[in-house]
């Protein structure tokens, strides 16, 4: 490899780490502050930078909230089609499902935060369409196991699917709010006890 080439390279790389950087500090004041009420100079300062050189590396800030949402939901995506693939049962299903997700909100908790906050005001533009459609999807991937759990017999049939998916919705990623990742419990041991509350309570008997 050439001198000019290695040199290239590794300004390619220094820039990568320095743009993931950036992204997580946007991310991180997005989450705490707002989307609406930051202002780029906002994530500059937080970032030790002149405003001016922020957009070196984004032009704008919905750039830099559309790459941190999509990179989020792209890898939660992936987590959750491989456990959809796995060829489990329903209950089993449902285990790694919340496992994923409570690892994921490790992995991307301001993310998470800001889509909890955001989504709906962004999803009313076309650049962010992929939010709904992830909601839509969410909703039917999770209605899918319910349902399957409950027609196998693993899940009781007196209780309404559509009701535990919003439980599960909103009680799993309402976490983001006050996870910590140094906190006493790790996301795999939190998302085991939130299963021993909430699956005892549909499985059938």
């Amino acid at each position: 490899m050439s001198p000019r080439r290695r040199d290239s390279e590794s300004t390619a790389a220094a820039r990568a780490e320095r743009r993931a950087e950036l992204l997580a500090t946007a991310a991180e004041v997005f989450a705490s502050r707002g989307y609406s009420a930051t202002t780029v100079r906002e994530v500059a300062d937080a970032a030790g930078m002149l405003g001016g050189s922020l957009y070196y590396h984004f032009d704008s800030k919905e750039s830099m909230v559309d790459e941190i949402l999509s990179t989020f939901l792209t890898d939660m995506w992936a987590a959750y089609d491989r456990v959809l693939g796995s060829g489990l049962g329903a209950r089993e299903t449902f285990h790694e499902l919340i496992v994923e997700s409570f690892r994921t909100i490790d992995r991307y908790r301001p993310a998470v935060v800001i889509y909890q906050n955001e989504s709906k005001h962004l999803a009313a533009g076309p650049r962010f369409s992929y939010l709904l459609d992830s909601q839509r999807r969410f909703r039917e991937m999770w209605l899918s196991v319910l349902d399957r759990g409950v027609l196998n017999g693993e899940f009781r049939a007196d209780l309404d699917t559509g009701l535990i998916y919003r439980f599960i919705r909103d009680t799993v990623w309402l976490a983001a709010s006050w996870y910590r990742g140094d906190g006493p419990l790790s996301a795999d041991e939190i998302a085991r006890q939130y299963i021993a509350m909430v699956l005892e309570g549909i499985l059938a008997t």
